[in-house]
């Protein structure tokens, strides 16, 4: 979320909101927060199935609660589906912006995946994500948000310096926006077999990718995106004439904004180039299966292997306490920013996405940083502890953090504390947050925000059909 819309729409929420303007009809002692069936956008058989088995067979009545709140965020209020020229078409906006994010319509929906098999409607849903985010990328690569009017023109198009279509939310160029649809779809055609959105427009779609990303290798000269903004907060705009501080061309690829749409320090930004290198691969394995297209799927292979490369040899450094890890940013020059952001792609998250794995003894060294008072970002007081980041400012914790801290954990002690705390510090809204304040969860940023919903969602159901004793 930028700053202008946190600033305008939400600010610093209390939750307050005092619970005996709710309808305790559920029985249970928790007040009906749940958005009506009626004004639903989407009904998952699947899904509701799945929270009646959860809170039919776990004891704790709250995270039962949440559970029916918070994993159906998505379809119940931010999608919007229909068939355009006889094919699926979905549009999902984030909860409380009117605009598709690449990154957050992703990772909305992918935890509904696992479902799709089992509800023929929620399969055509994603479907229609993927042809969508399809449609976007050809629009603009270097964009990160749309709408879902072709023609619309943006608030952004007044203070921004890029080349700026209509249709177009906002153009800040993060790698992660290309990764996130290809990591959808591979899971999709994985799960579910299904290769009917995988088209000629969906191959142009990756040779598009595949091409960006190589523009932003700056292999030769700065390439074609810019992005200055007018605006007085520092992490929005692009120095330097909106191309950012130098990098030594040496195979990464640049990210002007972190997944959290502030502007990178040093382009190199080490998680979202870790997710490239799975994004590529899968990719390449997608392409040369259903496209028969050998030649991309070279390139697509030779890209990853390049990058994977100047990663080993360029993203590690020596933490005096910590030893070896991962840097958050370099410039391949010898400089690097030391820290983590809670949004995802993070250096906590890379299991997660497939990028390395949980065993790795490097992951584990970057993991104890991270989840540190060594990390800027990390945030410690009375109410929680986890990482935030320059998003919001100090001492706002993101429950984001903290899921994917259980997420990318086997330790059940770890992910017991982490399921107990996010139970303890949602304001009394029955939702997950954007962020919150480290001494007082009723201070909290976007009351709707589906992303964390979700994701919330996927965890509780994650531990319930693995490790459900940690529920009781």
């Amino acid at each position: 979320m930028n700053r202008k819309t946190f600033i305008q729409q939400t600010g610093l929420l209390s939750a307050g909101l005092a619970l005996n303007k709710f309808s305790f009809a559920n029985g249970n002692g928790f007040p009906e927060v749940r958005i009506a069936a009626s004004q639903r956008h989407f009904k998952s058989d699947a899904i509701e199935s799945a929270i009646k088995s959860f809170q039919s067979k776990v004891s704790n009545k709250e995270l039962g609660w949440l559970f029916n709140n918070c994993f159906p965020n998505t379809l119940d209020t931010t999608v919007f589906y229909q068939e355009k020229n006889g094919v699926p078409d979905t549009y999902v906006i984030t909860g409380d912006i009117d605009a598709m994010w690449l990154r957050d319509s992703s990772a909305q929906v992918y935890p509904y995946l696992q479902f799709a098999k089992q509800d023929p409607a929620l399969h055509q849903l994603i479907a229609g994500v993927v042809r969508k985010q399809t449609h976007f990328i050809l629009k603009d690569p270097y964009a990160n948000a749309f709408y879902n009017d072709d023609n619309k023109v943006s608030e952004w198009k007044a203070t921004d310096i890029t080349n700026m279509k209509p249709g177009i939310h906002e153009r800040k160029w993060e790698i992660d926006s290309l990764c996130y649809p290809i990591r959808l779809a591979y899971h999709f055609w994985k799960e579910t077999g299904d290769e009917s959105p995988f088209d000629a427009k969906w191959k142009e779609g990756i040779a598009l990718t595949l091409k960006t990303f190589k523009e932003q290798q700056r292999k030769n000269g700065q390439g074609p995106y810019k992005f200055e903004r007018k605006t007085s907060w520092a992490t929005d705009g692009v120095p330097l004439g909106g191309y950012g501080y130098p990098v030594k061309p040496v195979g990464l690829i640049c990210s002007m904004f972190r997944p959290s749409d502030d502007a990178t320090i040093f382009p190199y930004l080490v998680p979202s180039n870790l997710f490239a290198v799975v994004s590529l691969r899968q990719a390449a394995e997608m392409v040369k299966a259903i496209s028969k297209d050998a030649t991309l799927a070279e390139a697509l292979s030779a890209l990853a292997n390049e990058v994977a490369a100047a990663l080993k040899q360029y993203a590690i450094t020596t933490h005096p306490k910590f030893g070896k890890l991962y840097a958050y940013e370099i410039n391949a020059f010898g400089s690097h920013v030391l820290m983590d952001d809670a949004n995802v792609p993070s250096l906590l998250g890379l299991p997660y996405l497939g990028a390395v794995s949980a065993q790795d003894p490097l992951y584990k060294a970057t993991r104890s940083y991270v989840w540190s008072e060594e990390n800027p970002f990390f945030f410690k007081g009375t109410a929680a502890e986890g990482i935030g980041g320059p998003h919001i400012g100090k001492d706002m914790v993101w429950p984001m953090s903290i899921t994917m801290k259980a997420l990318t954990s086997t330790d059940h002690k770890e992910i017991k504390w982490c399921i107990d705390t996010l139970q303890k510090t949602h304001g009394g809204t029955g939702f997950m947050h954007e962020s919150f304040h480290k001494n007082d969860p009723a201070k909290f940023t976007r009351k709707w925000f589906a992303w964390s919903n979700t994701l919330f969602g996927e965890l509780l159901w994650k531990t319930f059909r693995e490790k459900p004793a940690l529920l009781w």
